[in-house]
């Protein structure tokens, strides 16, 4: 991953409504510390997890805009607000 210095959380393994209860406090902390820009590692496989994420994050109201990090599909960047 390109972006390796951003905070980050891997999501492997995970279910669906875990996932996003780890993503939002995983926003909620990172707020807290003041990032501006996280990193989500969700895998490539069946994109359940990356269509989970994104889903959140089209509604969520800290954040700014969020992105497949370009040398890594299996990971979504997020620039909070």
């Amino acid at each position: 991953m390109l972006n390796s210095n951003l905070p980050s959380i891997d999501l492997h393994g995970e279910t669906r409504i875990v996932a996003r209860i780890l993503v939002n406090n995983f926003i909620r902390d990172s707020l807290i510390l003041k990032y501006k820009k996280i990193a989500v590692i969700h895998g490539k496989g069946t994109k359940t997890l990356k269509n989970e994420v994104h889903d959140l994050l089209k509604h969520h109201k800290n954040v700014a805009k969020y992105y497949i990090d370009f040398m890594n599909d299996g990971c979504t960047i997020i620039e909070l607000k």
